[in-house]
């Protein structure tokens, strides 16, 4: 199985929520991304609904429905409002991010030092609705093992510091600090996902570097290149750099 590909719908939601139109439709645009191929969407709807809203995540829910071969992922923080939408919606997956929030966007993972007490009986409550849970980590090998000891059945890798490397002399160290990420994930017993700042530039690279990701999650970059070819060739081109890959997932 190749590694899927996830739309994060934040931006449209962003554009929308600046006049009292309804336009762009954040279930119009997942419904074009979904008959375009992409294999799930993503929200992360944060406490001031800035961009996605609470009724972003009914409707979505409600929408996916008609898309049973496709997955529905929400992510937020679950001491912050994920919790509720988690209990009601029961997503295909959710992804656990230690945003504040006031953060502009995520920008890091949990911290095993810190973290465990709090996430532990979170975590233990989304597996029990049936829930698969990702938890959004920073590129440290190290810390695989404890997202495991925690309960999390993924990593999402936070792929910014690749990103930001990308074209520079960093870059190829960047590459194998995510690999050796992954692999350590993978050791442990955990899927992978990355996500933040991917795009059709770097992301074949990344997949051919790092090991047996599952989903890419991408938002601000697929969504800024759909300003100008459109969702259905956008996401077409997304889905082409992951065939690109040559990517054999068991």
């Amino acid at each position: 199985m190749s590694t899927h590909l996830s739309v994060n719908l934040n931006k449209v939601a962003l554009v929308r929520n600046t006049r009292h139109l309804g336009i762009p439709s954040v279930t119009h645009a997942a419904t074009l991304c979904l008959q375009a191929g992409a294999q799930g969407v993503t929200v992360h709807p944060r406490p001031d609904e800035r961009h996605i809203r609470a009724s972003d995540v009914a409707d979505l829910s409600e929408l996916m429905r008609a898309w049973p071969d496709r997955e529905y992922n929400i992510e937020g923080n679950p001491l912050q409002n994920l919790m509720g939408f988690v209990r009601q919606f029961k997503p295909h997956q959710a992804t656990f991010v230690p945003d504040g929030e006031d953060q502009l966007t995520s920008d890091h993972g949990w911290n095993p030092a810190t973290d465990s007490d709090k996430l532990l009986p979170l975590i233990a409550e989304t597996r029990a609705l049936g829930v698969r849970v990702s938890l959004f980590m920073d590129a440290e090998p190290s810390h695989m093992a404890w997202a495991k000891s925690v309960g999390a059945d993924r990593v999402e890798l936070y792929t910014e510091p690749f990103a930001a490397a990308w074209g520079t002399s960093t870059q190829s160290a960047q590459l194998e600090r995510f690999a050796k990420a992954a692999q350590a994930a993978l050791d442990a017993g955990l899927g992978v996902n990355a996500g933040h700042d991917l795009n059709r530039a770097n992301l074949t690279a990344f997949l051919k570097q790092v090991p047996g990701v599952q989903e890419v999650s991408i938002g601000h970059a697929l969504i800024a290149d759909a300003l100008e070819l459109g969702y259905s060739a956008t996401v077409a081109d997304y889905l082409q750099c992951i065939a690109d890959t040559n990517i054999d997932l068991p």
